[in-house]
C-alpha cells in the first residue's frame, strides 16, 4: 500500500469513528469520574421532531421529567462525588452549565442526573461540576448540531433557584398580554413552559421559536418551602436571545425570595 492510499484508510476509518461518537472507556462508570453519556461530543445531525418540550407534571411533588425523552434533547450522566452518605436537606446541587447558562442541577444519591434540553442547529457546550465548588470534579463536552431543520427558540428564559425543597414558579407575560405558568403552560402565540418543578432548584424554562416584537415581563412566585418555610432562597432568571446566532444575547438576573407568597418582577425588557 502506497502513502496516498494509506493516507485515505487512515482518513476513511477517523470518519467512521467520529460517526460513531466518542468510545467510552472501560472505567468511565466509575464513581471517581464524572461523565456525560449524553450529548456526546463531535457532529450530530439528530431528527427534527423535538416532542416533548412540555413535559408531565406529577403532584404533590413534581421535577423535571425525563422518561421517554430521545438522546438528541437530553443531558444525562453521572458525578464523581456518590451523595449516598449525605441527608437529602444537606445535599448540596451539582453545576450545570449550558452554552454559558450556569443553573443547579440536581442529582441522586448515586450520583446520576438527567436532564431534558432542546437544542438547536449549531455549536453548543455543556459543562457539569459535582457538589464542592471549584475543586469537585468537572467534565466538558462540545458538540456542533447539524440538523439545520432543528427548531431553535430565539428568546428562553431559564428559572432556577439555590434552595432544594423549595417551590418557586416562573411567569411570563408577553407583548399581547398572553400569560405562561404552570396553570397555562403553552400559549397560543407559540410561546410555553416545559415543567413546572416544585421540588428544589429547578429550572423551569420558557421558550418562543419566533417571538412577536413588544415588551416581555418576567416574574418569579415564591410559592411555597416546605418543611423550610423560613428559607430565603435566591431566584436566578437567565434570559437568553437569538440563541445560536451571531446576535445571541445572555442576561442573567438574581433576586432574593424571603418568604411563600411573595411575587417578584425580575425583568421586564423589549423584544425588537
Amino acid at each position: 500500500m502506497n502513502c496516498t492510499h494509506l493516507h485515505r484508510s487512515i482518513t476513511a476509518a477517523f470518519i467512521a469513528l467520529t460517526a460513531l461518537g466518542p468510545v467510552a472507556p472501560a472505567f468511565a462508570q466509575e464513581t471517581s469520574r464524572t461523565v456525560i453519556d449524553t450529548p456526546a461530543g463531535g457532529w450530530r445531525a439528530s431528527d427534527s421532531t423535538q416532542r416533548d418540550f412540555v413535559q408531565t407534571v406529577n403532584y404533590p411533588a413534581s421535577n423535571v421529567n425525563t422518561e421517554g425523552r430521545s438522546a438528541s434533547a437530553l443531558i444525562a450522566g453521572r458525578i464523581a462525588k456518590d451523595l449516598a452518605a449525605a441527608p437529602a436537606k444537606a445535599r448540596q446541587p451539582a453545576r450545570l452549565v449550558v452554552d454559558g447558562v450556569a443553573l443547579p442541577l440536581d442529582a441522586a444519591q448515586d450520583g446520576r442526573f438527567s436532564r431534558p434540553w432542546s437544542f438547536g442547529p449549531g455549536a453548543h457546550g455543556v459543562a457539569v461540576r459535582g457538589a464542592g465548588g471549584a475543586n469537585a470534579p468537572e467534565r466538558r463536552v462540545q458538540f456542533y448540531e447539524a440538523n439545520a431543520s432543528r427548531v431553535a427558540p430565539r428568546l428562553r428564559v431559564v428559572l432556577s433557584w439555590d434552595t432544594d425543597m423549595t417551590d418557586i414558579d416562573l411567569h411570563v407575560v408577553s407583548p399581547d398580554g398572553q400569560h405562561v405558568w404552570y396553570g397555562d403552560r403553552v400559549a397560543a402565540n407559540g410561546g410555553a413552559l416545559d415543567v413546572d418543578v416544585t421540588t428544589g432548584f429547578g429550572p423551569e424554562i420558557y421558550a418562543h421559536p419566533a417571538p412577536m416584537p413588544g415588551v416581555y415581563h418576567v416574574y418569579a412566585n415564591y410559592f411555597g418551602a416546605g418543611e423550610r418555610e423560613d428559607a430565603i432562597t435566591v431566584a436566578q432568571v437567565a434570559v437568553i436571545e437569538n440563541e445560536g446566532t451571531p446576535r445571541e444575547k445572555q442576561q442573567v438576573f438574581r433576586v432574593p425570595l424571603r418568604k411563600p407568597g411573595e411575587l417578584t418582577l425580575v425583568r421586564s425588557f423589549v423584544v425588537p
